[in-house]
C-alpha cells in the first residue's frame, strides 16, 4: 500500500512511500450488538489499521467558518414550536400549600378562662386552587375538632373574587366566614414555591400559648399532715402491695389427717390476712378459694372480755384487741397460729423478700424444704388361690379396681386359629355302668383349652352332651400358686389324663393329630411316639383281622367270644352261613365291615336267622358299634362251625 505520511506533499509518484510494515488491510467492522439490539458503530480504524481523524480542521479554515453568516448561506432560523400545553390539575396535581394558624375563640361562661387558642392548618390545593381548614385533635378537650371547613374555593369580598395562593403569606389575617385566621408560619414546601415565583415571604412568627392549657400544666399542690400515723397515706403508699406466703397446715398426728397446702396473703395498705386454698387435681375436695376471708387478725386478744358472748357472732372491736398480727410476724421458717390452726410458713414470693430486706434488714430468707420422702412401694402379694376359674383371671381383682382380662398371646393365637385335636378317651371308673362311655377331647392349640364332649348313646339311661367346656386343665401335682396345665405332649394313647377327679384313658386320636405329631415330633416323647406308631400299624390290617386281634387283646371281647361258641353248639343248621357272608358283603360296598341296623334286619329276615332268639339279640347288642351300625363279621361267626 502506498502512503503519504508527511502532510503538505503531492500525492504524486515520487512523493509518496510504501509501508513495508503494514500486513492487515481488511476493513474495520462497522456493525454489532449491545443488549441483544444490532447497532452500527462509527469505525474508528482504516484499511492498513490506520486510525481515522475526524472534525480536524487547520486554524485557517476554522477562522474561515468562524467569519461566515450562517444565515447567509441557510437564511434566517425558523422559529421553534410553541411548548406543548400541560393543564393546571395535571401541573399541580398533589401539589399542596399548608400554611399554621389560629384563631382566638371568646369563651364568656368559664370562671377559669375567658378566651381560647385554637391552632389550626390551612391546605391550599393548586391543582384547582381551593382550600381547606382542618384543626388538629387533641385528646381529651372536649371540643369537636377535626375538618372545621371542608375543601372549596373561599371568597376574599362581597364582589365574589376568591382567595389564590398570591394572597397568602406569614404574618397576614384570613377572613373565612367571618372567622379571622392568623397565618404564623408554613412548610418547607410552600416556602420554595412561593419564592420561586416572586413572592417575598414575612418572617415567621411565634404561635401563642393557650392559657387554659398552661395553667392545667402546673403541678398539683400538695398537702403534708402532721399526724404520726396516717392511714390514708399506708392506703395511698402500700396500694396494690400484698405479701405472698407459702404454708402448710400438718394435720397427720389426728385420725384421717393429711398435710395440705395453702398461699398467706397479707395486704400491707390496710393489714389484713387471707389464706387460700392450693387446689391439686382430682384431690376429691370442693374447689372452694378461701379458707378465711380478708379480715385483721388479732394476735394477743384482752382477758375476760365477753366470755359470755358467742365469738362465732361477735365482731372484735380494738377495745378488745390488745395486739394484732403485722408483717413482722410473718417469718419464713416459723409457724403462725390463726384462729387455732398452727401454719408452717415454708416460703414466699420475690417482692416479699424485697420488702423484709427493706424494710426489716433481712437479707435472706431461705425456703424451708417441707416435702415428705414418699415410703418404698409395698410388694403386693396375691392371695391364695380359692379354686374358682382360672389363677390369671383371678388374679386380676388384685390389680385393678375394674379388672382387665389378662393378656393374650396374639402372635400364637394367630398362628394356631382354628387347630384343634381331637381324642378318644375312655372314663376310669369303678363303677360298671362307666365302663362303655367314650368321650372326645378337644385341645385347642390357640388357647391351651380342653373341652370334653360325651356322645350320647341310646337307651344307655346316660345324657351325653357336654362334659366340660372349654377351660384350662391344670395337672393334679402342680403346685396351687404355680399352676401347670396339660399341653399337647400330655396327650397320646394310653396317657392317662385327671380332670378334676376324673381319669380318662386316651384310646384313639384323629387324623390331624397324626399330622400335627409327625410335623412336630419334638414335642412328644418316645412313648407318645410309639404309642402313634402302634396305631398306625392296626389301622393298616383289614378289617376282619383287625377285628379278631382286638377281640384277642380287649378283655371285654371275651363275652364276644363265649357268647359265639354257645350260638355256635346251639345252632345245628349252618346252611345259610354262606348266602349270609355274601349277601352282607353286597351291601357294604365300602367294605368296612360294617352295615346300617335297617339293612341288617332286612338281609337276616330274607335269610330266616332267627333273631327272635334270646342269645341271638345279645350278639347283635354286642356287635354294634355306635349309633345303627353292626359289625356283621363278628355276627356270621356264630354260623361258622
Amino acid at each position: 500500500m502506498v502512503t503519504n505520511p508527511v502532510h503538505g506533499l503531492p500525492f504524486l509518484p515520487g512523493s509518496s512511500f510504501t509501508d513495508t510494515t503494514k500486513t492487515e488491510f481488511h476493513r474495520s467492522q462497522t456493525l454489532g450488538y449491545r443488549n441483544g439490539y444490532a447497532v452500527v458503530r462509527r469505525p474508528t480504524m482504516g484499511i492498513g489499521g490506520d486510525r481515522l481523524y475526524y472534525n480536524q480542521l487547520s486554524q485557517a479554515e476554522l477562522d474561515e467558518l468562524a467569519n461566515k453568516a450562517p444565515i447567509l448561506t441557510y437564511g434566517p432560523l425558523k422559529q421553534a414550536p410553541p411548548a406543548e400545553f400541560v393543564p393546571a390539575h395535571v401541573a399541580f396535581d398533589k401539589k399542596v400549600l399548608k400554611f399554621s394558624a389560629y384563631f382566638q375563640e371568646d369563651v364568656p361562661i368559664s370562671m377559669e378562662e375567658h378566651y381560647r387558642i385554637r391552632r389550626v392548618n390551612i391546605y391550599y390545593y393548586l391543582e384547582d386552587d381551593s382550600m381547606s381548614v382542618i384543626e388538629p385533635v387533641v385528646e381529651n378537650s372536649g371540643i369537636p375538632q377535626g375538618k372545621l371547613i371542608k375543601r372549596q374555593r373561599f371568597t376574599k369580598n362581597d364582589v365574589g373574587d376568591h382567595y389564590h395562593w398570591k394572597d397568602l403569606n406569614r404574618g397576614i389575617n384570613l377572613t373565612v366566614y367571618g372567622k379571622t385566621f392568623r397565618i404564623v408560619d408554613c412548610d418547607r414546601f410552600t416556602q420554595d414555591f412561593l419564592e420561586s415565583q416572586g413572592i417575598e415571604l414575612n418572617p415567621p412568627e411565634k404561635m401563642p400559648l393557650d392559657p387554659y392549657t398552661e395553667l392545667r400544666k402546673e403541678p398539683v399542690r400538695k398537702y403534708v399532715t402532721p399526724s404520726d400515723f396516717d392511714q390514708l397515706k399506708q392506703f395511698l403508699t402500700f396500694d396494690k402491695q400484698v405479701l405472698r406466703f407459702y404454708a402448710i397446715w400438718d394435720d397427720t398426728d389426728s385420725l384421717f389427717g393429711e398435710c395440705r397446702h395453702y398461699i398467706i396473703h397479707y395486704y400491707l395498705m390496710d393489714d389484713t390476712v387471707e389464706i387460700r386454698e392450693v387446689h391439686e387435681r382430682n384431690n376429691g375436695r370442693d374447689p372452694f378459694p378461701l379458707l378465711m376471708n380478708r379480715q385483721r387478725m388479732p394476735k394477743v386478744l384482752v382477758e375476760n372480755a365477753n366470755q359470755n358472748f358467742p365469738q362465732c357472732v361477735l365482731e372484735i372491736s380494738d377495745q378488745e384487741v390488745l395486739e394484732w398480727y403485722t408483717a413482722k410476724d410473718f417469718i419464713v421458717g416459723k409457724p403462725l397460729t390463726i384462729l387455732g390452726r398452727t401454719f408452717f410458713i415454708y416460703d414466699c414470693d420475690p417482692f416479699t423478700r424485697q420488702f423484709y430486706k427493706d424494710k426489716f434488714g433481712m437479707p435472706d430468707l431461705p425456703p424451708v424444704d417441707v416435702s415428705k420422702k414418699e415410703p418404698p412401694p409395698v410388694k403386693q402379694e396375691l392371695p391364695p388361690y380359692n379354686g374358682y376359674g382360672l389363677i390369671e383371671d383371678s388374679a386380676q381383682n388384685c390389680f385393678a379396681l375394674i379388672p382387665k382380662a389378662p393378656r393374650k398371646d396374639i402372635v400364637k393365637m394367630l398362628v394356631n386359629d382354628n387347630k384343634v385335636l381331637r381324642y378318644l378317651a375312655a372314663l376310669e371308673s369303678p363303677i360298671p355302668e362307666d365302663k362303655d362311655r367314650r368321650f372326645v377331647f378337644s385341645y385347642f392349640l390357640a388357647t391351651d383349652m380342653i373341652s370334653i364332649f360325651e356322645p350320647p348313646v341310646r337307651n344307655s339311661g346316660i345324657i351325653g352332651g357336654k362334659f366340660l367346656g372349654r377351660t384350662k386343665v391344670v395337672k393334679s401335682f402342680s403346685p396351687v400358686d404355680n399352676p401347670i396345665y396339660y399341653g399337647p405332649s400330655d396327650f397320646y394313647i394310653g396317657a392317662v389324663i385327671e380332670v378334676f377327679g376324673h381319669r380318662f384313658v386316651i384310646l384313639d386320636t384323629d387324623e390331624y393329630v397324626l399330622k400335627y405329631m409327625e410335623s412336630n415330633p419334638s414335642q412328644y416323647s418316645p412313648e407318645a411316639l410309639a404309642s402313634i406308631q402302634n396305631r398306625i400299624q392296626k389301622q393298616d390290617l383289614p378289617a376282619p383281622e383287625l377285628e379278631s386281634k382286638q377281640a384277642s387283646e380287649d378283655p371285654k371281647a371275651q363275652d364276644l367270644e363265649a357268647l359265639i361258641e354257645k350260638i355256635q353248639m346251639r345252632l345245628k343248621d349252618n346252611s345259610c352261613k354262606d348266602n349270609l357272608r355274601e349277601t352282607f358283603q353286597i351291601y357294604d360296598k365300602e367294605e368296612s365291615g360294617y352295615v346300617d341296623r335297617e339293612t341288617f334286619f332286612k338281609i337276616c329276615e330274607t335269610l330266616n336267622v332267627p333273631v327272635d332268639d334270646s342269645l341271638i339279640n345279645e350278639l347283635i347288642r354286642l356287635c354294634t358299634h355306635g349309633e345303627g351300625r353292626i359289625n356283621y363279621y363278628n355276627f356270621v361267626r356264630a354260623f361258622s362251625n
